[in-house]
């Protein structure tokens, strides 16, 4: 991940932060954007040198990734929030890709357009509001 994709997603924690939005619930949204942006990197590689086998590699992209965005806020007080937050945007924004790909299989179309984008968001609002309901 780059550097200023890092100061945007901590910048991003701390607005949240101001108006008062729980970091668990931005984490979330965190996540799926690491997870995201980890897919985008190993396509363009892929595109870019594709005598480098870049799926080969693809585990330590994805951990660098995570690295990369979660070591600037390791001293904040709530990184376990931040980590659990984190590993559940990945684990449903991975639910909202694969659930596209099951639906396009089974029907051999899809059904609006953008449905590649809208599966996983709502997997990630989805996520978000159970969240929120759970910790108020």
């Amino acid at each position: 991940m780059c550097p200023v994709c890092t100061v945007t997603v901590v910048a991003g924690l701390g607005i949240s932060r101001l108006l008062g939005i729980d970091d668990l619930l931005t984490s979330i949204w965190i996540g799926g954007f690491i997870l995201s942006f980890s897919f985008i990197t190993i396509d363009w590689i892929v595109k870019k040198w594709p005598k480098w086998n870049a799926k080969k590699w693809q585990w330590t992209i994805f951990v660098s990734m995570y690295i990369l965005a979660i070591a600037p806020l390791y001293k904040t007080p709530t990184i376990t929030r931040i980590i659990y937050g984190t590993l559940v945007g990945s684990v449903f924004f991975l639910i909202g890709v694969y659930a596209d790909k099951l639906q396009r299989k089974k029907y051999g179309k899809i059904f609006f357009p953008f449905q590649k984008v809208v599966f996983p968001v709502l997997s990630l609002l989805l996520a978000t509001l159970v969240s929120y309901l759970l910790i108020k």
